[in-house]
Order: C-alpha cells, then structure tokens, then sequence
C-alpha cells in the first residue's frame, strides 16, 4: 500500500471515529470515550508531522539500495515498520467509528489498544527524527555511521533513556508477519517469567516449571509484561541470555525437534583432536602449509562439531569416522551402524556448517531441525561445528575453531561422505560472520578457498555504530541493543556486567526494582553533572520527567506539549535531533550499554565490513540472505555493496516481514519455511557452480546522482 494512502486513511478514519465519539446520544462511558478522543488527537499529530517525514524519505530510498531489483535499506524498513503501525492504528480506529455506539463495544478495552499503539507511534516518530539525523549527517549512500563517533554515541544515550515497554505489550510483534506474532508473544512471556525465577537455586528444567506457573499474569495484563521485559533486556546480565537461550538444548526440546523434523541416516557427534594438518597450497600444489589447532585463550584442544547426513554414503561406516565420534555421546550410533544396509556413493558436495547465537549461546543441537531439511533437500552431507563459545572463550577461540574445522574438514572429507569437489560454508548470524572470516584466512593463508558462502543475516560489523536499520533494536524484541552490544563486547573480550540477579527473589520486580531505580537516580544526575561541564548553559538541574506518557491532555495543551521531556538524558536535547514540542517517552530506569572503544572490535577478522580490499580480494562467491525487518539489514546491504563495489561476486536476497533469526523458527510458519527454502536455493547455486550475474561482480561505472 502506497505510503500516501496509509496518511490519506489515517486522517479520514480519525475525522470519523471523533465525530461518532462525540455525536449524540452521550456515550454511557464518559471517562474512556475521552481517552479515546485524546487519543485519536495524538495520533492525528503524529500523523501530520510524519508525512514529511516519509515523503523526504521516499525522494531518497533508491541511493541506498544494493541494486534496483533489490529495494532494501534500513530507510526503507523503518517506513515499512511505520506503516505497519499505522495500518492497525487504521483498523482499531475504523472499529471504534463503527461500533463505538454498539451494545457490546468495550470502551475500556479499546481505550487502551489505542493508547498502546499511539505511544508506540510516538516512539517512532522519534525514530523517524534520528534516521533524519543519520540522513543528514553520513556520507552519500552510507548507511553506517564508521566514521562519526558522536552520532553513534547518541544513538547508545537515546536507547539507554527511551521507553521501550510500549513494544512489548499489547503491540508486540505488529511489524512482523501475523502468523508470528503468537509465537513472539510466547517467546517474551517465557523470557518475564524465566527471568522471575532465574538466579534461584534449581535446575533449569525447574526454572522452567516455575516460569510456567507464572506465565498467566503476563497474558492478562501486557502492561506488565512489556514493562518487564524491559527491564529485563536493559539490565540482566549476559548469563542470564545465554541460560534462557540455551534451553533449546534441554533434552525435552531437542527430542521434540528430532521427532518432528525430516530423520536422518546420520548424526554424529564428532570430537577432532588438536593435531596439525597439512594442507596445499593453491599457487602450487606441491608444496604445503601447516595448520595448528586452536590454542587462544586455554591452549591446543579439540574441536567438536555434528555430522548431518540424511544418506547413509560411504566412509560414514568407517573405523576411522567412528573412532573420532564418542559412543557415549551417540548412544543409538552403534545400532545405526548395525542399521545400514545400502551405501550410497560420495556427495560431490560438502556443507560446512557455523551456528549462531551472537557467539555465546547455542549449538549444533539448536540448528539441527533445518539442517536435516537441508540435507535431505540438497543431498549433501553437512559438518556443523559447536565452536566455543564467549565469554569464556573470546575472539580468536571461535574463529580458531571453525578455520581448524574447515581444514580437517577438506583433508578428511572421504570420511564425511563428499569428495569435496564443491564446499560450501553456510551459517547464520554470528556464523555467517565466521564463514567469511575463516573464507578470509584461508585466502590469507594460501589454502583452497571455499567454492561459495551462504550467510544469513550475518553480523559484519561488531562496533556499536548507528544506521537507520539499527535503530530497530529499540523496538525489536528479539534483538534488542543492550543484548546486541553484551553479545559482541563478550566475542571481543570486553567485560560488561549487567544488573545480578538476588537469589531467592520472588520476581523480577522484587530482584532488581529498588537497584534499578537507584542506578537510574544515579545516571540521570551523573549525566546531568557531565552535561554541566561540557555546557556551561544547561549547568541548571533539570527536573526529571515522570516514567509515563500521560494520555489525557489537560485544557489547553496540545498533544505535544504532552510528551515527556528530557534535558539531560537524551540525543534530542543535545543534539537537536527532534523539532521543538516534541520528545519521545522516556524509561523508568536507564539502561547501561557499554560502547567500547576495544580495537579488537575492529579487527578485520571480527568486522569483516571495516576488512580491507586485500584481505576480501579471493574470497569465493558470497550469497546473504537478509530479512527486510532485520536491525542488522544495513550490516548485509553494505557489505553486499562494498564486494560488488571491489568485483567480487555476490548477491543480496531479502527476506520480508520476518526478525532476525528466522532460520531458527523455519518450522513454524509458512513464511519463514519459504526464507529457508531461499537460502537452500543459494547453496544449490552455490554446488552446482552458478556463479553470480557478472553485472553484480562489476562496479558500475555511472555515478550515482546527488540525494
């Protein structure tokens, strides 16, 4: 729907629904017929004054684009989101016009859908405002500020001081497709009252029992949910994520995932001893270089990782295969063995597999449902490897791993069932960051290169740096910023320690509300003492504003005048990111996001986009596959741009309505089965030797105009 449209309808069903809620007869529910009155003025504001907004943003869209026939940017997405909220800010109110006056219609109930909804219009309205700023202040056709630090800057102020809860109650989920939104809304009620439990002396398995029993008070009432669920992603803790996320390796889930996934002739969990490999060199055979085992960190050990088969090929029976795989470990391999009747000959192919996890959580086991799909679709044999994972184990250990991996992998691949003419690495997120890197190294060392990548969504920048897609970590309950930025300062060996939980605690509430509040107290003036310094004029102590959006507006006030202000702690009032008479809502608590000045973090080999040209030059055709409502959208598109740009082959597919991580939810909806079935049709691309258009190898040679 055209973006005009949506304003046009926007301003005609709120003329509506005020005219029938103030038509005669008086309506029987006074006090929430004027909160819904209030609210159809808010919305109409922010309508009004995001029109010229988006029409500025629209005029632009294209200079940002990987290619024409690939219209994705994080200017594009935060249009969509926008439209997307206001589409059902359309609905409920065209429902309030026509039914507001029936006998069934419950005022109280849609009094507050649109309340919800209108302050999450006004949040990203602010949005809208700081990708302006990003628009005016990056170079032409730069979606990533790498080089202003003070826009990045702002951007982590704004995320610490913005309310965010208004995304996780009653409008969660509205920017993605319908068909997820009951698993998201399931997602965030476990996580609350995972989060209630967590820190308490029991199992995980009991933890989860006890969140079970808890889960009902956040279906009832999503206020509290997305109020604690903020909380939660502002200030916990990254064990905390890595024990929530890491539930899907429970035996209950993974068993559930076996039963219901595509079976498999193999699966073997695989143990590759610290030995040294010797492997050709590409400019001449006859000579070899050695590879060693990983050693970061804690020294040579092994490396483990799964063989995925869904035939049963030869070498798969072999002693030499069954002497690296535990018994232990595969307590039905000796029963699969006895099992195989028919050999079938070795793939040409070989898929080398690396998970993601924002690499400090999950496994092989985590990724096993698509993997078996793609086995049996691709009929290929597949090695995913169970890298280690951060904190424990920082940047090199994982990429140390997954390079060893790749090697013993190309020396051993008769085992595998391949004779490896073709290989394709494939990997998600933080793995498709280590398919390139470990692409990199192999090129830097002089060894076979892969014969192609697929990275899903990867993350090729690890800095905590702004773009108009980023800005969705603000409202992304999936990958929210203080996640993001725990997850890649623990991969870059940066410590940041959130708020602990108290052992024994009843809830959430009760862990950490009184500190949260303090630390709040605390950052708010601390900012304000800073500022007072930096700026002699707002040496003045600023009252701070109340932690709600008031929805009633007083006599003679506009709507605007409304919103909460912040003087101190915020990007617009430094910063001049918003219009005078407007702020966004601001958090009860801050949250801390630790924006690190590590260089590891710009370490080529961990952002791959900051790498230069010589380190990608060699590297194999590249195919991402990204999702058009992915805060990390702008990390593929200009990467994908940065290698078209050098020669290099690549492509740039675009999921649409779908989060980051979509692979991992492959199962449940028929959106995200298609976006896997997109990425299958890269690998297959990618094995049988079709090579990206040269038109995407070749950098054009018009320049573009001016924005």
């Amino acid at each position: 729907m055209d973006y005009k449209a949506v304003f046009v309808a926007l301003e005609e069903v709120c003329d509506e629904s005020l005219d029938a809620l103030c038509a005669p007869p008086d309506l029987p529910y006074a006090a929430a017929a004027q909160r819904l009155v209030n609210t159809i003025v808010q919305v109409q504001e922010h309508g009004r004054a995001l029109l010229p907004v988006v029409t500025g943003f629209a005029a632009v869209f294209h200079h940002y684009d990987f290619e024409p026939e690939t219209p994705a940017n994080g200017y594009r997405t935060l249009v969509k989101v926008l439209q997307s909220c206001l589409l059902h800010i359309i609905d409920k109110t065209r429902y309030v016009a026509t039914s507001c006056h029936g006998a069934f219609f419950r005022a109280e109930h849609n009094a507050c859908e649109l309340e919800a909804y209108c302050g999450a219009l006004c949040q990203l309205r602010a949005l809208m405002y700081l990708a302006q700023r990003l628009l005016h202040d990056n170079g032409h056709g730069q979606l990533i500020s790498l080089q202003d630090g003070e826009l990045s800057r702002r951007f982590v102020r704004e995320y610490a001081s913005m309310h965010k809860a208004c995304f996780y109650g009653r409008c969660l989920g509205f920017q993605f497709s319908a068909t997820l939104r009951p698993f998201l809304q399931s997602v965030v009620i476990s996580m609350v009252s995972y989060g209630e439990t967590y820190g308490k002396q029991q199992s995980s398995l009991g933890i989860a029992a006890l969140s079970l029993l808890t889960s009902g008070k956040y279906v009832l009432d999503p206020e509290q949910r997305g109020a604690e669920f903020e909380r939660i992603t502002q200030n916990l803790d990254l064990q905390f994520w890595k024990s929530f996320w890491n539930l899907t390796e429970s035996g209950l889930v993974t068993g559930f995932t076996r039963i219901t996934s595509n079976p498999v002739n193999v699966n073997l969990a695989l143990t590759l001893p610290p030995v040294q490999l010797r492997l050709p060199l590409t400019s001449d055979p006859r000579l070899s270089t050695p590879v060693s085992p990983p050693v970061a960190h804690t020294g040579p050990g092994p490396v483990y990782a799964r063989l995925i088969s869904h035939e049963f090929r030869e070498g798969h029976d072999t002693e030499e295969l069954l002497a690296y795989s535990d018994m232990e470990a595969n307590p039905l391999a000796l029963n699969m063995v006895s099992s195989w009747s028919q050999k079938k000959a070795r793939s040409p192919w070989l898929m080398i597999h690396f998970h993601g996890g924002g690499f400090v959580a999950q496994t092989s086991k985590s990724h096993e449902y698509y993997l078996r799909s793609w086995s049996k679709a691709l009929k290929v044999p597949i090695l995913s490897v169970d890298y280690s994972l951060s904190p424990e184990a920082p940047f090199p250990r994982a990429l140390e791993e997954c390079f060893y991996a790749y090697c013993w992998a190309l020396k051993n691949a008769h085992l595998l069932g391949s004779t490896a003419e073709r290989v394709c690495l494939a990997g998600d997120s933080a793995g498709g960051n280590l398919c390139i890197t470990v692409s990199m190294k192999a090129v830097s060392m002089g060894i076979r290169v892969p014969d192609g990548i697929m990275a899903a969504y990867p993350a090729t920048l690890l800095t905590i740096d702004a773009s108009p897609s980023r800005l969705l970590t603000l409202i992304d309950p999936l990958l929210p910023l203080g996640v993001l930025a725990k997850c890649l300062n623990a991969y870059a060996g940066v410590t940041c320690k959130g708020l602990q939980p108290v052992v024994g605690s009843g809830t959430l509430g009760a862990l950490g509300r009184d500190t949260a509040t303090l630390l709040s107290d605390l950052g708010w003036g601390a900012s304000n003492w800073l500022q007072s310094f930096l700026d002699p004029a707002r040496s003045r102590s600023p009252s701070r504003p109340p932690p709600t959006l008031a929805l009633s507006t007083p006599p003679g006030r506009s709507a605007s005048e409304r919103i909460l202000r912040s003087d101190g702690g915020g990007g617009g009032g430094e910063g001049g990111d918003y219009p005078d008479g407007f702020q966004p809502m601001r958090s009860e608590c801050l949250a801390f996001v630790l924006q690190s000045s590590c260089p590891v973090i710009k370490n080529p080999f961990v952002s791959p986009l900051l790498a230069p040209n010589e380190l990608l030059k060699g590297l194999p055709p590249v195919h991402i596959v990204a999702s058009a409502l992915d805060a990390l959208l702008d990390d593929s598109v200009m990467f994908a741009r940065k290698l078209r740009d050098m020669g290099q082959p690549v492509t740039l597919t675009i999921a649409e309505d779908l989060p980051h991580g979509f692979l991992s939810l492959s199962q449940l909806t028929k959106e995200t089965e298609v976006a896997s079935d997109l990425c299958v049709a890269r690998i297959r691309e990618v094995f049988l030797k079709r090579d990206p258009p040269s038109n995407l190898r070749q950098r054009p040679t018009a320049a573009s105009p001016a924005v």
